[in-house]
């Protein structure tokens, strides 16, 4: 049996592989549990061949096991498989769906993420979760103290400093049982904020020992925490053949809707990895508005760009350009030149 390409359909218990050569006959159809279907593929498998998985849950794991015995993986985006379901779906065909898609020529592939990208990943994951927590336990504050007749300051700042002062006030008709409530709440939004400082701290500590955040730092509106972020989506930038392609798989460029020799660009398509594409277009937002004390070359192409568009047009601009030097730097493991940033 001579198998060159298969695709593997995970799964939390059980896995499907669908196997062919390289005359494209198949040769393998199986159906295993998760303890014996590694066995299986090394078993049957010759050394070289080609793995394709889905990029899903705990593909990335799975990927590094295969890497390590010796197999060429790819990982496949799922709405790239889809087109390739022959029948209805279930998991043999999506194991089919999974090798044909493996086999084109132009098919797009996710890279594998080692152990400290992941790392990181999971980190930037925890810390936005919980600034989403902390947002929600103030604004149930906010909602349930306005039931009593008080109105919040605007800005979570603010609203720390009103707490205490609530809960301190006697005299301000707050009844001994919603105020023991509103403590509670107090002390929620004290351990969010405690243990979102506590992640920014462990970022900050990673990207300033991070020789490829470190790089990153050095773009204008990058600091550690975007620098954290791009170094565990990038990687060595290698899986992108230009800043172009990853400034699209971020959403940064135009959404077409194109027909009959017509072109017709929309907004942008916000595709690809919305938490760094915000993360960039923050911190452009913050070179925008600091451009006009400057007179560097990039400094002067913003200035020129935001008299001839929209403020946020040129702001997203500046994000793509910011994310086409990104991969620069990272790729070609070369120091930022502000003196060719304005040419990127």
């Amino acid at each position: 049996m001579n198998i060159s390409r298969v695709g593997v359909d995970i799964a939390k218990s059980v896995f499907h592989v669908h196997g062919v050569d390289r005359h494209e006959k198949p040769q393998w159809r199986g159906k295993y549990t998760r303890a014996k279907w590694l066995e299986a593929v090394c078993r049957r498998v010759p050394q070289g061949a080609t793995i394709g998985m889905e990029a899903c849950a705990a593909a990335h794991y799975w990927a590094r096991e295969l890497q390590a015995r010796g197999y060429h993986v790819k990982l496949i985006a799922a709405q790239f498989v889809k087109p390739y379901v022959k029948t209805n779906k279930n998991d043999r065909a999506d194991a089919e769906a999974i090798c044909e898609a493996l086999g084109r020529p132009t098919m797009r592939f996710v890279a594998v993420k080692t152990v400290d990208q992941q790392d990181s990943q999971a980190t930037h994951r925890i810390r936005e979760e919980l600034i989403s927590q902390r947002t929600a336990k103030a604004n149930q504050i906010r909602g349930l103290i306005g039931e009593y007749g008080f109105i919040a300051p605007t800005g979570i700042q603010q609203l720390r400093r009103a707490l205490p002062l609530w809960l301190e006030d006697a005299t301000n008709g707050l009844s001994d049982r919603f105020r023991r409530l509103l403590a509670d709440l107090a002390d929620d939004l004290r351990y969010l904020d405690e243990r979102v400082a506590q992640l920014t701290s462990a970022i900050e500590t990673h990207a300033n020992t991070d020789p490829v955040a470190k790089r990153l730092m050095t773009l204008r509106g990058i600091g550690p925490i975007t620098a954290s972020a791009l170094s565990g989506v990038l990687g060595d930038g290698a899986i992108y053949k230009r800043g172009r392609d990853f400034a699209a798989s971020l959403g940064l460029t135009p959404r077409q809707h194109s027909t009959g020799g017509r072109e017709r660009l929309l907004g942008i398509s916000k595709r690809g990895n919305s938490y760094l594409r915000k993360l960039l277009v923050h911190g452009a937002r913050a070179v925008l508005r600091y451009a006009v004390k400057k007179d560097d070359g990039l400094s002067q192409w913003i200035k020129h760009l935001a008299v001839r568009k929209h403020r946020n047009v040129a702001i997203v601009a500046l994000a793509n350009k910011t994310a086409r030097m990104a991969w620069a730097v990272t790729r070609y493991e070369v120091p930022y030149n502000p003196e060719l940033a304005a040419a990127a």
